[in-house]
């Protein structure tokens, strides 16, 4: 019999596996599709302080091995998100995991403080917003700015925190020791890569914001690479994600020293492959003698 729980934050999973934050709305778009009783988590389209409107169409583009975004966190902001997605997310035995989204640390203070009274289960705070007080630099490409919001949540948040770092970044390893620093209880990486697609026949931009964020099964090597580099930097537990559409990728992450797992775009795809990437996990553990996910993590040194 295999054990497939994991503890992050004292929060316990059934399993490790996870929604990424963006790709599989709020659940219940997804529950029709996917049984969620299944799943470690069901981690939340990002959520702000007021509704967002988003960027302007077109916004997503298919690109080799994956896709760009730049949706730009459209949501219906925090009061209607409590109103509609949590009692909706209630119903199912998973972990809520709730993504929090800003321009500014008062911003992400806000939802955080609303979240507190919320039968949630863990935050995970989406450091790769532009910081409108830092020349819309994204907060997580500054080791300061990431050591201070970080603090600031904990002072406030009843939830154990997760900070979503941006790999936009020179060196990942000092934004996560950052994150931990700021007393962060987990880490979550990666978000997408900066990338773009110019349109040749039409001789423009195929995103009206130029640029976007670049996920799927391209950009797995770098997010498995960094995860790898984080869990020899920090010791608090690591959300791996960035192309995961198999059981074997997941694994990958895993032996890298991730204790669980985001599936991220291979919902758009393929809207069972949560699933999958659950039994596959079993499966494998089942033939290779695993008793307990533990033996897994960071098994690769």
């Amino acid at each position: 019999m295999t054990d497939t729980r994991i503890r992050i934050a004292g929060v316990e999973l059934k399993n490790p596996v996870m929604t990424a934050s963006g790709t599989f709305g709020s659940g219940e778009e997804y529950s029709e599709f996917v049984d969620l009783n299944q799943l470690g988590a069901v981690v939340t389209k990002g959520v702000a302080d007021v509704p967002w409107p988003g960027n302007p169409t077109p916004r997503i583009a298919e690109v080799y091995g994956g896709m760009l975004n730049a949706i730009g966190l459209q949501n219906p902001g925090i009061e209607v998100f409590c109103e509609r997605d949590i009692p909706f997310l209630r119903k199912y035995d998973t972990k809520i995991v709730v993504n929090v989204c800003g321009h500014a640390p008062e911003e992400y203070l806000r939802v955080v403080e609303r979240l507190a009274e919320e039968k949630i289960d863990l935050m995970e705070i989406n450091i790769s917003c532009p910081n409108v007080n830092a020349n819309f630099l994204a907060f997580g490409q500054e080791p300061a700015c990431v050591e201070q919001l970080t603090a600031q949540i904990k002072k406030i948040a009843r939830q154990p925190i997760i900070m979503k770092l941006t790999p936009n970044v020179t060196d990942i390893t000092e934004v996560a020791r950052a994150a931990e620093a700021g007393g962060a209880d987990a880490v979550s990486l990666i978000n997408t890569l900066t990338g773009m697609k110019i349109d040749v026949q039409r001789r423009t931009f195929a995103l009206a914001n130029k640029t976007g964020g670049m996920s799927g099964p391209a950009v797995k090597p770098v997010a498995v690479r960094m995860v790898y580099q984080v869990a020899q930097a920090v010791e608090i537990p690591i959300i791996g994600m960035g192309g995961i559409v198999t059981a074997e990728d997941a694994l990958e992450f895993i032996l890298a020293g991730a204790s669980a797992v985001s599936v991220g775009t291979a919902n758009f795809f393929r809207p069972e492959a949560t699933l999958e990437v659950v039994r596959g996990i079993e499966e494998y553990m089942e033939k290779n003698g695993v008793k307990h996910i533990q033996e897994l993590i960071g098994a690769v040194r």
